[in-house]
């Protein structure tokens, strides 16, 4: 039995699917867009010192990051509603457009002070790049067919997650740091081009109007948590006056967000999706999964700098076992869906084999061989494999057609909060327990040690340097050890997630319906 809403209709309409040749030529559209986004992610923060150097900004380096990560999140929502009402193809140009003006401006930034305000324009495309990519697919792809074109997906993160920091440290010492944001110029003109011609899809006006109020109410709220979270919280306290100030904000400002959109004609997210266990499970473990994995991947490549010695462009290599096992499970597990209709085994899986890679990064120490972090990286692989794509398919399978945009640009919303507070608080137990670790290591100036630089870690004599390196070990150790229980929280919510049929082409979708 469904738990379909109130209101369900059983009045139905079948979309129209798309052959898979079809679908081939608009995935290559899509994926140069979700191209663009996965790389920014990686490529930027490997020449994030030499850019800030060269602008004497040191100081700000973390707000070229924050400002893109506030924006982006934020706008994710809007986008996507937007979506809904005005169609596909012009939504996604116009945030692929938005993000390479952002990009251009980067480049031929001035200033430190410049690229964080250009940042801040390229995070409001990047926003819609993914989430309206995502929502595209479920236009042009049912529900059950979906699993076979995972593995494709699955390519775009993985080569990025490869070639970002390669081109990145190759870019900021050969040609200049300028040309990290100028390259996405040719890869979203090709994204343009594609879209233009392969992504026609019928798209039925409706009378509406935008809610502006919830609109800005919830740009706000995002804002000010984010700020708390990935500022106030780490540089100023957790429990200063400032973080807390913009805590009570996000709150209160959330508290109205819900209540206006609860009577609004045209909400930005209709509450109503919320009543569907499936809506709510699904996002409850998006969102857990968000702060336990992407929280924890972050910091494996630390590992691989700080405490094996390795450039951040050899690192980038380094992480090849997380791609190879991101790979071994995406495209399988795709096809086994596509192929039972089922895929309520599949979360569950996940956090188990989450849990275990965890374990085993849990165990490094200072002189670990490479091939221990590679099994635990293949591991944590595996298990981001499993779902990055799949909670996606089973929040859209669960809605209405025409609320696919919101439905799709919310999981991916909670996904991005859940990956910033994951940064935050792991990043909060390094610092803590780095600081614990060092206490009983001495400094050859008296002064403090220099931890934020890896060159200037491996130039300290011996023994210091050694002690720092199992300081760093030993911390990173906790780290790990922290996202368990979170994992665990995220195992418990996995078995909540209903199964229901997934959409075939016959499949009537009925015209009123909202949760399942």
């Amino acid at each position: 039995m469904t738990d379909a809403t109130p209101g369900t209709s059983p009045v139905a309409t079948a979309p129209t699917y798309l052959s898979h040749r079809q679908i081939l030529v608009i995935l290559g559209g899509l994926m140069t867009g979700m191209f663009l986004a996965a790389l920014d992610q990686s490529i930027v923060g490997t020449a994030l010192p030499r850019i800030t150097s060269d602008l004497n900004g040191l100081d700000k380096l973390s707000w070229v990051v924050t400002a893109y990560l506030l924006t982006s999140t934020a706008a994710t929502p809007l986008w996507g509603k937007i979506s809904d009402l005005y169609g596909r193809r012009l939504i996604f140009q116009a945030a692929i457009v938005t993000f390479l003006v952002g990009s251009l401006l980067c480049g031929f930034s001035r200033n430190i002070e410049e690229l964080i305000g250009f940042r801040a324009l390229q995070g409001i495309g990047g926003g819609g790049l993914m989430a309206l990519a995502f929502a595209t697919i479920g236009d042009v792809i049912p529900s059950r067919e979906r699993g076979r074109y995972m593995g494709y997906m699955g390519a775009v993160f993985g080569t990025a997650s490869v070639a970002g920091p390669l081109l990145g440290g190759w870019l900021a010492d050969g040609p200049g740091w300028e040309w990290i944001f100028w390259l996405n110029v040719p890869i979203g003109l090709v994204a343009l081009v594609v879209t233009s011609y392969a992504l026609k899809l019928p798209h039925t006006r409706r009378e509406h109007t935008i809610d502006w109020l919830g609109a800005g109410v919830l740009v706000s709220g995002v804002s000010s948590l984010l700020l708390y979270v990935s500022w106030a919280g780490p540089d100023h306290g957790w429990g200063s006056s400032l973080g807390l100030a913009l805590l009570g904000g996000a709150i209160a400002l959330t508290a109205a967000f819900i209540a206006i959109e609860l009577r609004a004609k045209e909400p930005i997210i209709p509450m109503e999706l919320f009543r569907g266990s499936i809506f709510r499970t699904t996002n409850a473990l998006s969102v857990v999964m968000g702060i336990s994995m992407f929280g924890a991947i972050i910091f494996v490549p630390l590992y691989l700098q700080v405490v094996m010695g390795m450039s951040p462009t050899r690192s980038g290599l380094g992480m090849l076992p997380m791609v190879a096992g991101l790979f071994s499970t995406s495209i399988p597990s795709g096809h086994w869906v596509t192929r039972t209709g089922r895929y309520r085994p599949l979360p569950i899986a996940s956090t188990l084999v989450v849990f275990v890679a965890l374990l085993i990064l849990s165990t490094l120490g200072a002189d670990s061989a490479y091939w221990q972090v590679g099994v635990g990286m293949f591991a944590l692989g595996a298990g981001l494999g499993l779902t990055m794509q799949l909670l996606t398919v089973i929040v859209q399978n669960s809605v209405n057609m025409r609320h696919l945009g919101i439905a799709t640009s919310t999981i991916t919303f909670f996904r991005t909060l859940g990956g910033a507070f994951g940064a935050a608080l792991f990043g909060a137990v390094l610092n803590t327990r780095l600081s614990h670790h060092l206490a009983t290591v001495g400094s050859p100036t008296g002064g403090p040690i220099n931890t934020n630089d890896s060159s200037a870690i491996r130039g300290l004599p011996e023994p210091l340097q050694s002690k720092v390196i199992e300081a760093f070990a030993n911390s990173l150790h906790d780290v790990f050890l922290a996202a368990l229980p979170i994992v665990a929280i995220a195992f418990v919510i996995s078995l909540f997630i209903k199964e229901i049929p997934l959409r075939t082409r016959d499949t009537p979708v009925p015209a009123e319906a909202a949760e399942l």
